[in-house]
């Protein structure tokens, strides 16, 4: 008699090849997925800041960077294949990643104590189109609530009208009597303590400037020495470069790309006019502004030697100032404030620049050795 083969009935067990396939999926694409965002964050760290065409990449939100890895982490750890590599992958990507995060690592450091009775307060914005939005008002009564000695103000010029006027400038100074006011092109310095020189900086090689543009594209530093009594000078550089990209076109526009080999040619000079000014100062700097420069960016790599990130002295866990505007993340920080080693910061905060800019204002207490002690 011949025995039947066995015939497979519907229900039946699957085989062991079977029920291990739906498994490997998921270990393959996160395997996949790690080996690709750690290929991204080392390629992302090598060009960032080099190559005109990766300032579109820039834009990613700077948080990413320590998400994505952490996502993946979360995976492996469920996994019951491939969980190791993963997880390696993952981590070596969050190492490399972390300080483009811009989480605030620092902020346990506290700042350096309790300010002395001269200590500078200090009130940096892009106010937004200075005040073309019929907000003049309300900006000019949170200039005044913010009681600082110092105030660096960026975009002082108008979008879509003709504008600001010397009338604008008289308005500020009747506002701030006492104060001496600076001023060129878009940047604006108001200063209780007495100005000993001013100097907006010249870069080299810039591109052509756009019809119309004037100081306002030629100067994108404003330097001001500032006499703090007992000798002592502090030089503070009131900053706005350009903006790296525009939203106004698409991917698929070819304007798109024009915008940011030309933002890429005008921001280039102005990070090397900013590093050999710095260099040749030998007083203590403030340096702070409207950077349009993300914790992400490898443009950060061309700031000046010598100086610190005030973070330090901030409690916030992830600092961001853009955008402060209803219905916007605030993903990104591009307004900065570094000071050179010699400038102590005893406190430093992010205001809030709503109604009236999309930037959130920087305020900070600074001040130098070898002056009034403590009360």
């Amino acid at each position: 008699m011949t025995t039947a083969a066995p015939v497979a009935v519907a229900g039946t067990e699957p085989d062991a090849s079977t029920r291990a396939a739906p498994r490997r999926l998921p270990a393959a694409f996160l395997v996949v997925a790690a080996a690709l965002w750690l290929a991204f964050t080392v390629t992302h760290l090598v060009i960032s800041g080099r190559w005109w065409l990766w300032l579109a990449v820039d834009a990613v939100p700077p948080l990413t960077f320590v998400l994505i890895p952490l996502t993946l982490g979360v995976g492996a750890a469920v996994l019951r294949r491939r969980r190791r590599t993963v997880a390696l992958l993952a981590a070596v990507a969050l190492l490399l990643g972390a300080g483009q995060s811009g989480v605030n690592i620092r902020r346990w450091q506290g700042g350096d104590g309790v300010a002395p009775p001269d200590a500078v307060r200090v009130f940096v914005w892009n106010t937004d189109y200075w005040d073309e939005g019929d907000q003049t008002e309300t900006m000019y009564r949170m200039l005044r609530e913010a009681d600082a000695d110092v105030y660096l103000l960026q975009e002082y010029w108008y979008a879509r009208t003709a504008g600001p006027t010397e009338t604008d400038l008289e308005r500020l100074r009747a506002e701030f009597p006492g104060f001496h006011v600076v001023a060129v092109g878009e940047l604006v310095t108001v200063s209780r303590l007495p100005v000993l020189r001013q100097e907006p900086l010249l870069a080299d090689d810039l591109p052509p400037e756009v019809a119309g543009a004037g100081d306002g594209w030629r100067y994108k530093t404003l330097r001001t020495d500032l006499d703090v009594g007992g000798g002592r000078v502090l030089s503070m550089y009131n900053l706005h470069l350009p903006v790296q990209l525009s939203p106004d076109h698409s991917l698929f526009d070819r304007a798109f790309y024009r915008v940011l080999r030309e933002q890429y040619a005008q921001r280039e000079p102005q990070w090397r006019v900013l590093a050999a000014d710095v260099a040749a100062n030998p007083h203590p700097k403030l340096l702070a502004g409207d950077l349009n420069t993300s914790p992400a960016m490898g443009d950060l790599r061309k700031l000046p030697d010598g100086l610190r990130d005030a973070a330090y002295a901030m409690p916030s866990l992830y600092p961001a100032s853009w955008a402060d505007s209803p219905g916007w993340p605030q993903w990104w920080r591009l307004d900065w404030a570094f000071v050179s080693a010699d400038v102590r910061v005893h406190s430093y905060r992010f205001g809030t620049g709503h109604p009236v800019s999309d930037h959130r204002p920087q305020e900070l207490v600074v001040s130098l050795p070898g002056g009034s002690p403590a009360g």
